[in-house]
């Protein structure tokens, strides 16, 4: 070989490595942080633990998988900061051990929670299905509060009559809620061809996908799994926000005077 030849083979060389090295720095430069969700509990003792019982299906359309809809509920409230969600497969044990095949009402839902020792059950139900690109999702949830709990700041616990009577002035008791009502409660219908859903799509996958797969963002409309993924993240963060407004209300309620 020349030292012409090598010269050549050198510059190649280097220009190879500099190729990579840009297309490594451009994959990092691509990759992007999601958004956190963060719990609206103390989780100064630990994090407030949920148990997600599998959905009723009321979409009409058999072929809706409710335990792997469960499984992704989970999944959204375990990535939530400050909660955690038991197993699904520990809840449906627990619901064998009541004798109960599904959460039908407030009073089951509480049930489960004092079985399982959870602060909160997510009860949920679908509402629309249709996996085809565009896919379409309805789902509505409701969360439950263990009996007691004060984890979560349940104000359908029952009110402490001695620290009514020990307390300096007479305090605003929080409305009543009836036994069987939830927490709170979000429903949503998302049709991936809707615009606002698809923005908000693009920017959960933000962060959630291969930026150099040949789908990007929009593998989430070509498969029904990844769109009920997030679909769960969408739902369990607006119940949050619910959740949110609600101890602040209940927090408001709690300090202002009495008439």
């Amino acid at each position: 070989m020349t030292t012409e030849q090598r010269m050549h083979s050198t510059l190649w060389a280097t220009l190879a490595w500099a190729l990579l090295l840009t297309g490594c720095a451009t994959t990092s430069r691509g990759l992007r942080l999601p958004a956190p969700t963060v719990s609206p509990y103390d989780a100064s003792h630990g994090d407030v633990v949920w148990a997600v019982a599998p959905p009723r299906n009321e979409s009409g359309v058999s072929v809706v998988d409710p335990l792997a809809v469960a499984d992704e509920l989970a999944s959204a409230v375990g990535e939530v900061r400050g909660l955690a969600a038991v197993p699904v497969n520990r809840t449906l044990a627990a619901m064998r051990t009541l004798g109960i095949d599904g959460v039908a009402s407030g009073a089951d839902a509480r049930r489960l929670a004092l079985t399982l020792g959870v602060d909160g059950v997510l009860v949920g139900t679908v509402t629309a299905w249709d996996p085809y690109d565009p896919p379409r999702l309805g789902l509505s949830l409701a969360l439950y509060a263990r009996p007691g709990s004060d984890r979560i700041a349940d104000a359908s616990a029952e009110i402490d009559p001695r620290a009514l009577t020990a307390a300096a002035t007479e305090p605003r008791l929080p409305a009543g809620r009836p036994a069987e009502a939830p927490l709170s409660a979000v429903s949503e219908h998302l049709d991936a061809r809707n615009h606002e859903v698809l923005m908000d799509l693009r920017a959960f996958a933000e962060g959630r996908h291969d930026p150099d797969s040949a789908l990007g963002w929009r593998g989430y409309t070509a498969s029904m799994t990844l769109f009920t993924r997030y679909a769960s993240h969408r739902l369990v963060g607006a119940l949050l926000d619910l959740e949110r407004l609600r101890l602040a209300r209940e927090r408001a309620t709690a300090r202002a005077p009495g008439p």
